[in-house]
């Protein structure tokens, strides 16, 4: 008997890039099959909050909050350097400017919400907001600020928006490390054994999807479609790499020190949970 799992991811062209052969059977995926959700990360963070996914794309923020009742599984992350959030005003101002001014974020738990703070924790007045719609709520004048994400951070400029703040930039010239920013988890309550199997099957996907990039062109256009080809290569290739296959040490050393961090300045409760399942 075939076992289903609830698999959750964004529509981003990074997201369907990867899941494309897992959800497509184009990987061995030992028994498993699963049942795709596709939301925007800020409400995928929400769900597995709420335990209602079995494996699921996350903001590295939200993680901190679910170590007890989920694991991170080292294939499928969005991690690496010059990939950050930014910052973006109408005017080109100074971070600092911008204390007791409204901010729109695209999500209470993500990492991009969770760096901002950590640059500065003075910066306190959040809306949130779908990503989508940030940059036009900070081009109309709705709000002083925009934290804008994803594939934002190539068409920007084309709303006369100015970037006030790279946190990639910001993190790196901090910690020497690269950025985490979104990874998939499994719930624990599945078992070591069948984890691991996600875990290889998702691995294999990601290798797959490197190794045959234009088959997922029409899968990634059906839920991207108000992406230009161009942007979604563009953002593919910025947030889908050697990380996504594999976290290896330097990723697993920038995931510890985010959420050392993060329970430091008192953002997500600490936990002593080995967040990896055993191999």
């Amino acid at each position: 008997m075939t076992t289903v799992l609830t698999l959750g991811f964004s529509p981003c062209p990074n997201d369907t890039f990867m899941f494309y052969p897992l959800v497509h059977g184009l990987v061995d995926t030992a028994g498993l099959s699963y049942r795709e959700r596709l939301e925007d990360v800020e409400t995928l963070n929400q769900l597995a909050l709420q335990g209602e996914l079995d494996v699921s794309k996350v903001s590295y923020h939200a993680l901190g909050h679910i170590r007890d009742n989920y694991v991170l599984l080292r294939s499928g992350s969005a991690l690496g350097r010059g990939c950050g959030p930014l910052l973006v005003a109408r005017d080109g101002i100074s971070p600092a400017e911008l204390r007791g001014k409204t901010i729109a974020v695209p999500g209470s738990y993500t990492t991009a919400l969770l760096l901002l703070r950590l640059f500065d924790q003075a910066l306190d007045n959040f809306i949130v907001m779908p990503f989508n719609e940030i940059m036009t709520a900070v081009s109309n004048g709705r709000v002083a600020a925009g934290l804008i994400i994803h594939e934002s951070r190539f068409t920007y400029q084309g709303l006369g928006l100015h970037k006030l703040l790279d946190l990639g930039e910001w993190w790196e010239s901090e910690t020497g490390l690269p950025i985490p920013l979104g990874g998939i988890v499994a719930r624990r309550s599945l078992g070591a054994e069948t984890i691991a199997a996600v875990e290889r099957a998702l691995r294999a996907g990601v290798e797959y999807a490197r190794t045959h990039p234009d088959e997922a062109a029409g899968y990634i256009g059906e839920h991207a479609q108000e992406i230009s080809p161009e942007v979604c290569a563009a953002h593919i290739g910025l947030y889908v790499n050697d990380f996504s296959v594999e976290l290896g040490y330097e990723g697993e050393q920038a995931i510890d020190c985010l959420l050392k961090q993060a329970e430091y300045s008192g953002i997500i409760p600490r936990s002593t949970a080995n967040i990896y399942n055993i191999r």
